[in-house]
């Protein structure tokens, strides 16, 4: 079973990282990546039934402790990122990417010709990594997210990127 985080660990850079499909015995840890680098995090339902729908389903792994994961789903020819996350600890180190290539190659094996995912327009790190690994913007949803600043309910909106396969 995966480990709470240890920020005092070394970084994922200097030690092997493994890509694997998530586990039911993986959610507690998951949740924990999920509440460090979200405000509005997923709920363990919300997991657990990308699981049960049999959702390509990924987590990274350190030395026994979760430090990422990745949902997506697949059918009709597309697929749609879910979630990337990466816990704030190991930003910048590549985890996003590898996260998000591996997906995109088991969509390929899925036989997806294009991929579809949403991202907080106040995000500007993802969607650097997303346009690096050839996204482009196709459009926005107003107020998608919710999200909290100040105390004082707010949403925010998401802008819609598409890559063909």
């Amino acid at each position: 079973m995966p480990t709470v985080i240890d920020m005092n660990a070394q970084p994922a850079a200097a030690v092997a990282v493994t890509l694997r499909q998530m586990r039911t015995e993986d959610l507690s840890a998951v949740l924990q990546v999920e509440r460090a680098a979200y405000l509005t995090p997923w709920s363990e339902g919300i997991f657990r039934d990308c699981l049960r729908v049999h959702y390509c389903c990924l987590v990274a792994e350190c030395r026994m402790t979760l430090i990422g994961h990745g949902v997506m789903s697949v059918a009709a020819g597309e697929c749609h990122l879910l979630n990337l996350c990466v816990h704030p600890g190991f930003h910048r180190q590549g985890l996003g990417r590898r996260l998000l290539r591996r997906l995109l190659h088991l969509a390929r094996r899925h036989e997806a010709d294009t991929a579809f995912l949403e991202v907080r327009a106040s995000n500007r790190g993802a969607m650097a990594l997303y346009q690096s690994e050839g996204f482009d913007e196709i459009g926005r949803r107003q107020g998608y997210y919710p999200h909290v600043q100040q105390g004082n309910p707010k949403r925010e909106d998401a802008v819609v990127m598409a890559r063909a396969l």
